[in-house]
């Protein structure tokens, strides 16, 4: 199917939430979520689409010769359907953009007051070892995107997190809401307002709600609403009327706003992305690297990212071969936005070294190096002389912010191993 073909198709797409399918006969190569299903899919056929996704997502849409969709009620429920199909078909191309050790999960533990909680794939046998998981869902692509997913849920469905129940606490005579209970997403665990009973009712309901089952959980909440009616129990009975107008009216403002520079992409060019990246270790020992973000001038904290340098197993305190690794690792997050400037620390072999990795995936992104002096102080920036004047205010706040944030998560990591060791 030509390019033509697949922009028809596109243009007759919905302008509704839902996900969709790139595929080669019945192969699903790639499933995405959107807000616009139709905006989104154009997004595709941009002239772009190179700088904005990256050439894997470029190769996926010369391999592909259908597209199909499924539509949702909310931008929050097609968040929860694209994980679940990543999770049932594995698609080729979503597969090559992250490895599953990197994706989110959303976990519910096996206990009395069971928590819902966020969870990295790469520690979730790590945390089954601390506690029992009941249930996990996922794998989810865009992290920020699922915590204001939960964001939403815990509004409908309040749970536990991290207080401690009131039978388990010291004193459970003088017990204090927690912080989540004042404001009303914990539904009062640590005060002993719900009982088990109720709170397992809840947590079941999260779970069908994870589980893409939204009209099962309509459909009991209705039930529960007239039984209590009849039982002359008005206030449980407001309350399941309450939730299930609020699962009929999911608000996901914070998602849909997130997603309209994806499902926009002349609205792209009005954001300028900066990444900046630094390496942190003392003499080549626990080596970490981290990337920090600022979007039109404002340091955005939900952006950054922090990795644990893997090396090739030996200790090295070569700061070149570790911002290359560095690089190579964060570049290959096809799904993150690509920025239009990358600031490192450095001189000419830095930026060399950054060239390189940018060259191997295809990108054109433009690169500054900030050079320091014996006391570690910016004493002059590499790179174009125009992008230079336009943004040094922004480059050294960034390279700065930058270096505060790799010697913090090195200290972090520092201070556990030096805790293992005694």
């Amino acid at each position: 199917m030509n390019q033509k073909d697949f922009q028809k198709i596109a243009n007759s797409l919905p302008d509704n939430p839902g996900i969709y399918f790139f595929k080669k006969g019945r192969e699903i190569l790639y499933v995405g979520k959107a807000t616009s299903l139709r905006d989104r899919v154009r997004s595709y056929f941009s002239r772009d689409l190179m700088n904005t996704r990256g050439p894997l997502l470029v190769k996926m849409v010369e391999d592909a010769d259908r597209i199909d969709f499924s539509q949702t009620d909310s931008v929050l429920e097609a968040l929860i359907l694209e994980a679940y199909t990543i999770k049932e078909k594995q698609p080729l191309y979503n597969s090559k953009e992250k490895d599953d050790k990197s994706y989110n999960y959303v976990v519910v533990t096996d206990e009395k007051w069971p928590r819902v909680l966020i969870v990295r794939g790469r520690d979730v046998l790590l945390k089954a070892k601390n506690y029992k998981l009941r249930t996990t869902f996922g794998p989810f692509p865009h992290g920020t995107q699922l915590k204001d997913a939960l964001k939403i849920v815990r509004k409908i469905f309040p749970y536990r997190d991290k207080c401690v129940p009131k039978e388990e606490q010291k004193n459970p005579i003088k017990v204090r809401p927690c912080f989540n209970r004042q404001i009303g997403l914990c539904p009062g665990v640590c005060t002993g307002e719900i009982d088990s009973k109720q709170y397992k009712k809840t947590i079941r309901n999260i779970e069908l709600f994870f589980s893409g089952k939204k009209l099962q959980i309509v459909k009991n909440l209705e039930k529960d609403m007239k039984g209590y009616a009849r039982g002359r129990l008005f206030e449980k009975a407001e309350n399941a009327k309450r939730m299930i107008f609020a699962l009929n009216h999911i608000q996901d403002v914070s998602l849909i706003r997130n997603d309209v520079m994806q499902d926009n992409p002349a609205l792209l060019g009005k954001t300028f992305r900066m990444e900046a990246y630094d390496i942190a270790h003392i003499s080549g020992t626990n080596t970490v690297g981290v990337m920090v973000v600022m979007e039109n001038g404002e340091l955005d904290t939900d952006e950054y990212r922090k990795f644990k340098i893997r090396g090739d197993g030996s200790v090295t305190v070569d700061d070149t071969k570790n911002l290359r690794e560095l690089l190579t690792r964060r570049l290959g997050h096809a799904e993150w936005t690509l920025p239009n400037l990358i600031v490192i620390d450095g001189g000419v072999a830095q930026t060399n070294v950054a060239k390189e990795a940018l060259k191997e995936r295809e990108f054109a992104i433009e690169i500054v190096s900030v050079v320091k002096d014996d006391k570690h102080r910016a004493r002059e920036i590499l790179g174009r002389k125009g992008t230079i004047q336009k943004h040094e205010k922004e480059i050294l706040l960034i390279n700065s912010e930058a270096h505060r944030f790799a010697i913090a998560y090195h200290r972090n990591i520092r201070g556990r191993s030096f805790r293992g060791l005694r």
